[in-house]
């Protein structure tokens, strides 16, 4: 089976490209700006006609879309999160039809929950935020795309390579700072009271793994959570235990995203029926790899 993973580089598809990697029988193929790329191409900018000849040129079983953006301008967000999926699409059907795509969607799509309750998939998504807006419009070119394609709406991931983007990988960099050079000083956050479902990143990756290599059609939309929420005070609290830190976390009111959004839980039932998916690894094994990996990043 010949892969093409895009967005190969990222946190996410670095996870899942190594997932793939391990599959038997199978190629997997890189596809992006990097000079290294197996195939080279930006979703963002690229006319459809070169993506489609791109894509002919490896003619891929599957390709999985892991690029995207999560910050930046609206534009930025637009080119990437929107343009880009829906530009993949036109040129799958023009190239590739027969093909299968898993695009990586955002559980930012859907906006504000009501709090204690999953949110399936069938929830309104109503996204306050460009991020999840343009997430939304690359969800909407996929399912309309008349492919055979999935969209994973993935929750928070955590785990080795977190970025900076977000609270967990951002923290992680911040505690190997201070117990390097401060270690009973005092770390500054946001608001950590908002509640969020945080999964694993090598859970994302099975999951990926097995959208690719499953059997007949699947749902258009599958949720890809830990189907808990925590608060996030949790989360960085633990992060601290795992790092040693001896100072303290100093809270400060949070970001209007975070506000505008008090609550995340993914409904994972679906994911649970059509892929025999669940999450297998615990949030504090979540973070001893986010640590373990935070450690061997140079000062």
């Amino acid at each position: 089976m010949r892969i093409l993973v895009l967005g190969s580089t990222g946190y996410l598809g670095g996870h899942i490209a190594g997932r793939l990697r391990a599959l038997p029988g199978t190629q997997v193929l890189t596809g992006g700006r990097a000079p290294d790329s197996d195939v080279r191409f930006d979703l963002a900018t690229d006319p459809q006609g070169g993506l489609a000849d791109a894509l002919a040129a490896v003619a891929p079983d599957a390709v999985v879309n892991c690029a995207g953006v999560v910050g930046g301008s609206v534009l930025t967000l637009a080119e990437v999160n929107a343009r880009g999926p829906a530009a993949l699409c036109a040129a799958m059907r023009a190239a590739t039809p027969g093909a299968r795509l898993v695009h990586l969607g955002s559980a930012a799509e859907y906006g504000p929950c009501r709090g204690g309750e999953r949110t399936p998939e069938d929830a309104p998504a109503r996204p306050p935020a460009p991020y999840g807006a343009t997430k939304l419009a690359g969800t909407l070119a996929v399912t309309a795309s008349g492919l055979d394609a999935v969209v994973l709406r993935v929750t928070n991931p955590v785990g080795a390579g977190a970025t900076s983007a977000g609270l967990p990988g951002r923290l992680a960099a911040e505690l190997r700072h201070a117990t390097a050079h401060s270690p009973h000083g005092t770390i500054r956050v946001g608001d950590l009271s908002v509640q969020r479902d945080f999964v694993d990143v090598r859970d994302v990756a099975r999951a990926a793994a097995l959208a690719v290599t499953a059997r007949g059609p699947l749902p258009p939309v599958l949720n890809i959570g830990s189907g808990r929420a925590i608060p996030v005070r949790d989360l960085a609290h633990g992060l601290v235990r795992t790092a040693g830190f001896l100072g303290r976390l100093e809270e400060s009111p949070g970001s209007g995203r975070s506000a505008a959004v008090p609550w995340q839980c993914a409904d994972i039932t679906a994911a649970a029926r059509e892929l025999r998916w669940h999450p297998e690894h615990t949030l504090a094994e979540s973070l001893t790899e986010l640590w373990e990996a935070a450690v061997l990043v140079p000062l």
